[in-house]
């Protein structure tokens, strides 16, 4: 089995990150979604690697299986966004998504965040499940900070405290 390594973003893989995005989005969740509907994707260091946020890629061979990014929103706080992996790398067997989460919370707290934020949709209810077996609490759309980057296909949110 091949081993997944995480490793920061860089522009060498933005059309795999794009690939697998948009892959994830149209054809399992049936998203109308493209690429110019998500221009963070063409200045991912612009977009998430500014303060202390960051973005990062799950490595298996040469492929991107996974991506997680970070947006710093102020205040000791992070929002969580751009988590996808790839549907054959997802589960116990190669634990893509515990990796690429781990490393954003590891991150977040070395670099001050005590809390991160994410918006999700009522759809993807293995990552609800997912989410919640890791920490996160489901809140109100109203108790989101003013600064969290809200979208508008969002309509369930979840905070996770950092010790």
């Amino acid at each position: 089995m091949a081993e997944i390594t995480i490793q920061e973003y860089t522009h060498e893989y933005q059309d795999k990150v794009i690939e697998l995005i948009l892959c994830v989005q149209r054809n399992e969740y049936n998203i109308p979604i493209t690429k110019e509907d998500q221009p963070d994707l063409s200045a991912i260091p612009a977009f998430y690697q500014t303060k202390s946020g960051n973005f990062w890629l799950a490595i298996c061979g040469q492929e991107v299986v996974g991506t997680i990014a970070l947006i710093d929103i102020g205040n000791r706080q992070g929002a969580l966004r751009k988590m996808f992996v790839d549907a054959a790398y997802r589960g116990k067997m190669y634990n893509t998504a515990e990796l690429l989460l781990n490393t954003c919370i590891s991150w977040a707290g070395e670099h001050g965040m005590q809390e991160i934020y994410l918006g999700t949709t009522e759809k993807f209810r293995a990552a609800h499940r997912f989410y919640e077996k890791n920490g996160f609490m489901q809140i109100a759309k109203e108790s989101l900070p003013a600064a969290f980057p809200l979208m508008k296909v969002d309509t369930r949110f979840y905070l996770r405290k950092i010790s």
